[in-house]
């Protein structure tokens, strides 16, 4: 790196925790990181036997100049990365791919302050609530409040002067019911503002203590016999209940926590967060981040956790996590991995969020470039399989035969991940007698793959093989006996419990039954068989007419052949004429097919 030392920056940065932020030649700001020991973290970068990937080292090559920031603590580190980040969004951090405008609920700050929803953040005194990622989760609690209190909607100033004065009126809102007059003076301040603070109880998550005293309260008015208050009230109950109801996912006693699940590809990652207030789910949202150097899951959930408590102002001191967080200096948040009760409740609701979501986004992006299901499916199975490379060219063997006669075996390719037809091959099987499943697959294979050494084909990257052990360790004496065994990865897969088979393996390997990667091993296999029968039932037919024709006195195995060659079929044989007949056969043959079916038909 020319007229960079990293010896020499290093030197500079103390051990303490910060952020770190690169620089390229061009002075850009290149990547923002975080650390609790800056001089360890930065350093760890240019140690060569590390263990970074190549993304990470094409980042360090760029490396032309160090600044970091001190902090008190790692949180302290933790949230400032954050904002730097969305801030100056570096060319090689992680891309949070959110660029939407979320609505709020405000309470306005005025006198009988109004309740709606806005997309735009005003430093006036209201408070604000949210932002809503669902808006129709923001239209529901709005409907809920309306109809639950009424509350003025005018834009007018009521203060007390312009009351006191008499210059308003009421209007159709207070006819309907949907107002109570604050207006005129109908409605007292201190009335409406404790509908105001129930409000905010409710946007909160803390309906329960507002249905306890509203039951008081109308149990009180049945007893003084004031029946049309208590008609009143039990109509705001039943609204409230039925909401709370609806809204509550795990028990009351979970005061505040914040939930955080995660799901990655190997591009992309989605974090879901659930703001979970006395039981009920407040806030919902799920991002998108792009990787830029395979950053782990952890570090991509850390960042998400930052960004999530940032935008939503979240104070929770507990946060429900599916693994464990490396924040030592922590001490005000608790991190907490459930394994049983409510709290892992909310993890599988969030998990089931974000897989939800993964999986549509990832369906988007797939229909717009079918390359890069592709690409993931055949990634998917690299690792699954755990091979070194891409299976881009499969090949999968089956054999049939009918009580040993007749015998097939057939192969099929697959090319991404995709049936490549024109390359499909069946061999009648030469040096094999009776029903040996095993021979026949040594004989195939060793055929296959020999003919394509000699015709400097390209070998596929994976084989399977339609059995178990036996056919597994047939195909594999061919491969040594090629010499190819160790370039390509060949498993076995049995019928029974869909189990995989590797070379040398004592155990087999089970797939998720809802595994892609399976799902496409299932394919292959179902491809070869039905490819396998087909060939074998067009070879035992054409065997079976010919046997028939060699009954015909003169005719042989080879005649029967051509003739079927020719003829295509015996009913056409039949109806052939003596000129046509010639064509294939002697004279005397042809006689004896003729007088062969004349007396069949008679």
């Amino acid at each position: 790196m020319s007229g960079f030392d990293y010896r020499e920056e290093l030197k500079k940065i103390p051990h303490k925790p910060g952020v770190y932020q690169y620089w390229d030649s061009e002075n850009e700001l290149i990547y923002i990181g975080k650390a609790k020991d800056l001089r360890n973290r930065v350093g760890s970068y240019f140690i060569k036997d590390y263990g970074i990937n190549a993304k990470t080292r094409v980042l360090v090559s760029k490396i032309r100049k160090i600044t970091f920031t001190i902090v008190d603590t790692e949180v302290d580190a933790w949230l400032l990365e954050n904002s730097m980040i969305k801030k100056h969004q570096p060319r090689y951090n992680v891309m949070l791919k959110d660029d939407k405008t979320y609505p709020w609920i405000i309470i306005k700050n005025e006198p009988f302050p109004r309740i709606y929803w806005t997309r735009r953040l005003i430093k006036d005194g209201s408070k604000y609530l949210g932002p809503y990622a669902s808006v129709s989760m923001m239209h529901t609690i709005l409907n809920v409040v309306r109809e639950a209190y009424p509350l003025r909607t005018c834009n007018l100033d009521l203060s007390k002067e312009k009351i006191d004065a008499g210059k308003y009126k009421v209007c159709l809102e207070y006819q309907l019911g949907n107002c109570k007059g604050p207006c005129q003076n109908l409605q007292t301040l201190e009335d409406y503002n404790q509908s105001i603070e129930e409000i905010k109880d409710i946007l909160n998550g803390k309906t329960g203590d507002i249905i306890k005293n509203l039951r008081a309260v109308i149990d009180r008015a049945v007893k003084e016999l004031d029946f049309e208050t208590a008609h009143k009230l039990k109509r705001k109950f039943d609204l409230l209940d039925n909401y709370q109801h609806k809204s509550t996912v795990v028990n009351s006693s979970i005061t505040e926590v914040d939930v955080f699940n995660i799901a990655s590809e190997e591009k992309y990652a989605f974090v879901n967060y659930l703001k979970v207030m006395h039981g009920t789910i407040i806030q919902t949202q799920t991002i998108e981040l792009k990787k830029r150097l395979d950053e782990s899951d952890e570090e991509l959930l850390t960042l998400a956790i930052s960004e999530f408590r940032l935008r939503y102002g979240s104070t929770s001191k507990e946060i429900i996590v599916p693994f464990a967080i490396d924040l030592e200096d922590a001490s005000a948040i608790k991190f907490t991995i459930p394994k049983l009760g409510e709290k892992k409740k909310l993890l599988d609701l969030s998990a089931k969020n974000v897989m939800f979501f993964k999986t549509e986004k990832m369906e988007q992006y797939e229909k717009l470039n079918p390359d890069v299901r592709t690409d993931r499916l055949l990634t998917k199975m690299m690792t699954d399989l755990r091979m070194n490379q891409l299976p881009r060219h499969i090949e999968c063997f089956d054999n049939s035969n009918f009580q040993g006669k007749y015998p097939i075996s057939a192969i099929v390719v697959f090319r991404d991940a995709k049936p490549s037809k024109k390359d499909y091959r069946f061999f009648n099987v030469k040096t094999v007698e009776g029903p040996n499943d095993f021979a026949t697959m040594e004989e195939a294979v060793h055929r296959r793959y020999r003919r394509m050494l000699d015709e400097g084909g390209d070998l596929p990257q994976l084989i399977i093989i339609d059995g178990g052990k036996g056919q597994l360790s047939s195909a594999l004496k061919s491969l040594r006996l090629l010499g190819i065994d160790k370039q390509v990865t060949v498993i076995g897969i049995a019928k029974r419990l869909e189990e995989l088979y590797y070379p040398g393996d004592q155990y087999p390997l089970y797939l998720d039954k809802k595994s892609e990667t399976l799902k496409i091993i299932q394919q292959l296999r179902d491809e070869a068989h039905r490819f396998g029968i087909t060939a074998h039932r067009k070879k035992r037919d054409k065997s079976t007419l010919a046997t028939e024709l060699e009954l015909i006195g003169g005719i042989g195995s080879t005649t029967a052949q051509k003739l079927l060659k020719y003829f295509k079929s015996v009913k056409k044989i039949r109806e052939a004429s003596e000129a046509e007949l010639m064509e294939v056969a002697n004279t005397k043959q042809t006689k004896a097919i003729l007088a062969y079916f004349a007396a069949k038909d008679a």
